[in-house]
């Protein structure tokens, strides 16, 4: 579809080469912020991130002119949306279509650790399997999963981790009388209560490092941690150290506090299976991210109703 005022778009951080060909087949023109020189940047209406990269306030006083900041991703917690509101500037995220992958690969995590399959594919190929058994895993089914944040992926987890026979309680800021699953007032409480810990969180102050030492020793030596939220939710010290003492049996982890550098002794933690930051990536996700991006920048330039982050 034709844009209805093509124009210049500001691109603050890397980005994919499917989504830069669907802006500028629309007649944009795509300037890589980092081609600019330092100080204040004129002429953009419009600028491109990620969730990743986000876009504090220095950012938006540095764009003043932006009216839309259109991410790729669902995470706002690098997003200063107080910043945007101040400055009349909307921001289009894509918080729908990466819920259904990240809940699967939750569960993905949850058998690469437990049911250890991501063990047992090494095994096989390394030829211990010509000398000796391997090492049994965890038996999900009847267990039970806490998942800490219900908003749509933590739903979704829920709903899987219910349809492979796990119960499922749930905690986070306030209860949802409609949910189906059992509510649990605090993370403590919740890691005490469960065999498997999910966060589907949002990142920021509120939550940086609430997993520590004394939830992972609640959580037990019998229990799994699983990270799909954010790395700084995690304090990784802490989960090296439960890891490597047996304070709990096993972690997978989608996400890191540095990205995409891990900290080495995150990587040399035993029983950790790790992803780079590859949750909502299959390349049905990838169409339906492009698309909602493209078309809601579309709508704003041709003065349409869009999805703004800002008045959620």
């Amino acid at each position: 579809m034709q844009a209805t005022q093509a124009e210049s778009l500001l691109v603050m951080t890397a980005v994919p080469a499917d989504l830069r060909q669907a802006l500028e087949a629309t007649g944009n023109r795509l300037v890589d912020l980092s081609s600019l020189p330092p100080g204040p940047v004129a002429g953009f209406r419009i600028g491109v991130t990620s969730a990743m990269a986000g876009c504090d306030a220095a950012m938006f006083a540095r764009v003043p002119e932006m009216r839309m900041l259109a991410s790729t991703g669902t995470g706002l917690d690098r997003i200063d949306l107080d910043a945007a509101r101040a400055q009349g500037c909307a921001v289009l995220n894509t918080p729908d279509v990466l819920t259904e992958d990240t809940a699967d690969y939750a569960i993905a995590l949850l058998y690469g650790i437990a049911r250890r399959v991501v063990y047992a594919d090494a095994f096989v190929r390394s030829g211990a399997w010509a000398k000796g058994r391997a090492e049994s895993g965890t038996r999900l089914f009847g267990k039970t999963c806490g998942i800490f944040g219900l908003g749509r992926i933590g739903a979704a987890v829920a709903r899987r981790a219910q349809g492979i026979g796990m119960k499922v309680l749930w905690s986070g800021p306030r209860p949802k009388p409609e949910a189906p699953w059992g509510y649990v007032p605090s993370l403590a409480e919740l890691a005490e209560q469960s065999d498997v810990l999910v966060m589907c969180c949002p990142g920021g102050a509120e939550t940086a490092g609430i997993v520590n030492a004394e939830i992972l020793r609640k959580l037990g030596p019998a229990g799994f941690l699983i990270n799909i939220a954010r790395g700084s939710v995690v304090n990784e010290p802490a989960l090296v150290a439960a890891l490597q003492d047996g304070t709990i049996r096993g972690a997978g982890t989608d996400v890191f506090a540095s990205e995409p550098v891990p900290d080495p002794a995150m990587l040399a933690a035993p029983n950790l299976v790790v992803a780079p930051h590859y949750a909502s990536l299959t390349r049905e996700t990838r169409v339906d991210i492009v698309r909602m991006i493209a078309d809601g920048i579309a709508a704003f330039q041709a003065g349409r109703p869009h999805h703004d982050a800002t008045r959620a």
